[in-house]
């Protein structure tokens, strides 16, 4: 039986590198950002989820609005948020900035859950937690951090049982650097164009 999912966008991280705009809303490749992940994330999950987006953005069909209850909690607060919306399903947890992320990646951490309670990758430059898989038994964890002020979603590993998913079997979705960039600044979306062109 495949475990229920709930795929969820953080989308309410500030973007001070990018002049505050919506970077979901960015075009790569002729989509934007958002609809990548959003054709990705309906191949895993039953339900779509934005997280923090501001009340005035608009809604794509099929997609529920959760608000971030912790503000100013950062990403931690936002998992926390989706998985309370999830409602004892897994959460596949996207950061709304990564146009490259593939359904088969998603569907081979999502069906890697089972036995623990969170499955990540990780590259050498560490955990990837903003593109991972959290099963309902991490909500404990995350309310006990966000009440300790210990935002690190990463640290939250040290709390729970973890899968980490890497080297070649993190290699076959894809290089890795790419799969799993991020556009932090004008210059990242740059050079990710520029990578995709060749």
């Amino acid at each position: 039986r495949r475990t229920m999912a709930c795929g969820a966008i953080l989308a309410g991280g500030q973007a001070r590198r990018f002049e505050g705009r919506d970077k979901g809303a960015l075009i790569v490749g002729g989509l934007t950002i958002r609809e990548r992940q959003l054709g990705v994330l309906r191949a895993v999950a039953s339900r779509l989820l934005l997280v923090g987006a501001p009340s005035d953005a608009p809604l794509p069909p099929g997609v529920e609005r959760v608000a971030d209850r912790t503000p100013g909690c950062g990403p931690l607060g936002g998992l926390n948020a989706a998985l309370d919306a999830a409602a004892g399903d897994a959460v596949v947890l996207v950061a709304g900035d990564m146009p490259f992320l593939t359904a088969g990646l998603l569907r081979y951490l999502l069906d890697s859950l089972p036995g623990v309670d969170a499955v990540v990758p990780r590259t050498e430059r560490g955990y990837h937690p903003l593109c991972a898989v959290y099963g309902p038994a991490c909500q404990a964890a995350v309310r006990h951090r966000l009440e300790t002020g210990a935002l690190r979603v990463r640290d939250l590993f040290e709390d729970v049982r973890v899968r980490v998913v890497e080297g070649s079997d993190l290699a076959r979705f894809g290089e890795p650097s790419h799969l799993l960039a991020n556009v932090n600044t004008r210059a990242d979306l740059d050079a990710l164009e520029s990578l995709r062109n060749h």
